[in-house]
């Protein structure tokens, strides 16, 4: 009896070590700064990866054909957060020191008509085709003081791969858009309203 007695706590005990070992270890992930931007020594930015598994905010879209042409980003823009800077953001509103907002361009499938839409099953509109790109902007006061805390990264915009590393754009190029149109922080947050909602 004893015997069986000790064997049950042991196991119990052996248990509760194990699920304690796992709770701690998803619990330091989640605090880590793993997250945050990886630098090169020269101060370039590291492409992340497995950002397409983060949180999804939305594709805008502006296509040639709706701009004379001559769209800026003629492509669908996917916009994606990391989940953990996306969690300090629905907690406190704010964009958290080193959050990372990647957009990956894709192209529209090929248009039918002037307007650059095209008929599929569901309908006429636009539809998406090839990645096309990657565009990031990290927040970051220590580093982009001089552009209200936001560096902007391009890693090329042509079919992956993208480059691994990327300098910071000059501010005239991308920071000076958002200073002067941005809707919170540098941020067009009104084209991504799972930013905006409880």
């Amino acid at each position: 009896m004893k015997i069986k007695t000790i064997f049950a706590l042991v196991t119990g005990l052996a248990t509760s070590l194990l699920i304690w070992s796992q709770f701690n270890g998803v619990a330091t992930a989640q605090m880590s700064d793993d997250w945050k931007p990886k630098w090169t020594a020269e101060g370039q930015l590291e492409l992340p990866t497995g950002y397409r598994e983060w949180i999804y905010l939305g594709s805008p879209l502006t296509p040639n054909a709706l701009n004379d042409g001559e769209a800026g980003f003629p492509e669908y823009h996917n916009v994606y957060m990391h989940p953990q800077a996306y969690k300090l953001y629905k907690q406190t509103g704010e964009f958290p020191e080193g959050t990372i907002l990647l957009k990956e361009l894709q192209l529209t499938r090929e248009a039918e008509e002037e307007d650059g839409s095209r008929t599929e099953v569901s309908g006429r509109g636009y539809f998406p085709a090839a990645f096309n790109g990657i565009d990031i902007a990290v927040k970051d006061s220590s580093r982009f003081a001089e552009s209200e805390n936001w560096g902007y990264f391009n890693f090329g915009h042509h079919a992956p791969p993208y480059a691994k590393t990327a300098s910071a754009a000059p501010v005239g190029a991308c920071a000076a858009c958002h200073i002067s149109n941005a809707t919170k922080d540098m941020v067009f947050s009104e084209f991504y309203t799972i930013l905006n909602t409880k």
